[in-house]
C-alpha cells in the first residue's frame, strides 16, 4: 500500500482561507454584542467576558450557559450548565471527524491545534474548499485561527455595546451566524445529497422544543442527524 500522499501547507493557503471567512465577520461582530449584552447583565466583568471568549470561543453555548447564569451557584448548577454547553458542542467532535479523511496525513500537532479553535464558519468554509478540490491544510488553520481572533475582537465592542441591547432575541442577533453558516453549507450538500440527514436532524430539533422544555432539543436533532447520516446513503454513493 503506498503512503498517504503530503498535504501542503502554504502562507497562500492560510490567506484564502482567511478570505474564505469574511462573510462571517459582520455576524461574529453582531452576536457578539449579543454575548457581550448577556455578559453585562448577568455581572461578568470585561475581562472575565474577554477570557470566556477566548477559552470558550463557541458563541451557542456561550449563549445557552449564560442564559442559564445566576448569581448563587449550587455544584448541581455547575454540572447542569458545564453539561449543557458540552452538549451544544458535541457537534464538533462530528466535525472533526469530518475533516479526517483530507487531514490524516498531516501531523497530531499542526492538526489539533487547529482544531482547538475550530468553529462552525471555519469548518464550513474548509470542508467547502475541500469538497471543490482543495488540500492545503493552511485553508484550516488561517480560517480557524482568524475567526477565534475575530470572536475574541468582537467581544470588546460586544461588552460595552452589547449592554445597551437589553434583548439580543429581539433583534434576531442569535441568527446571524446560523444564517451566514447556513448559506455556506447548502452548496456543499447540493453536491453530497446530504439533505436527508440534514431534514431529520431539523424536523426532529424542531418538534422537541415544542415537546420538551430546555435544550433537549439540540441533543435530539444532533443524534437523530448524525444516525440518519449514518444509515440513510444517497442513490448512486460508493
Amino acid at each position: 500500500m503506498s503512503a498517504a500522499k503530503p498535504i501542503p501547507f502554504t502562507l497562500a493557503g492560510v490567506r484564502h482561507g482567511v478570505k474564505l471567512c469574511l462573510p462571517f465577520v459582520p455576524g461574529y461582530f453582531l452576536f457578539g454584542a449579543a454575548i457581550g449584552a448577556l455578559a453585562a447583565q448577568k455581572g461578568l466583568t470585561f475581562g472575565e467576558a474577554l477570557l470566556m471568549n477566548a477559552i470558550v470561543c463557541a458563541a451557542a453555548s456561550q449563549m445557552v450557559a449564560l442564559e442559564m447564569w445566576r448569581a448563587d451557584w449550587t455544584w448541581m448548577h455547575v454540572l447542569a450548565v458545564a453539561g449543557v454547553a458540552a452538549m451544544v458542542n458535541l457537534r464538533f467532535v462530528l466535525s472533526g471527524a469530518s475533516l479526517r479523511p483530507w487531514l490524516s496525513p498531516v501531523r497530531a500537532g499542526f492538526v489539533y491545534p487547529a482544531l482547538g479553535v475550530l468553529t462552525d464558519g471555519a469548518w464550513a468554509a474548509s470542508i467547502r474548499y475541500n469538497a471543490e478540490g482543495g488540500r492545503d491544510f493552511g485553508v484550516l488553520a488561517g480560517s480557524s485561527v482568524f475567526l477565534w481572533l475575530t470572536w475574541i475582537a468582537a467581544g470588546v465592542p460586544g461588552y460595552w455595546l452589547g449592554a445597551l441591547v437589553t434583548n439580543p432575541h429581539a433583534f434576531g442577533l442569535d441568527l446571524l451566524i446560523v444564517f451566514t453558516f447556513t448559506a455556506t453549507l447548502v452548496p456543499i450538500l447540493k453536491r453530497t445529497r446530504q439533505f436527508m440527514p440534514l431534514a431529520v436532524s431539523g424536523l426532529v430539533a424542531v418538534a422537541v422544543s415544542y415537546l420538551a422544555p430546555g435544550y433537549w432539543f439540540i441533543a435530539a436533532g444532533a443524534i437523530t442527524g448524525a444516525l440518519a447520516a449514518a444509515f440513510w446513503t444517497p442513490k448512486g454513493a460508493p
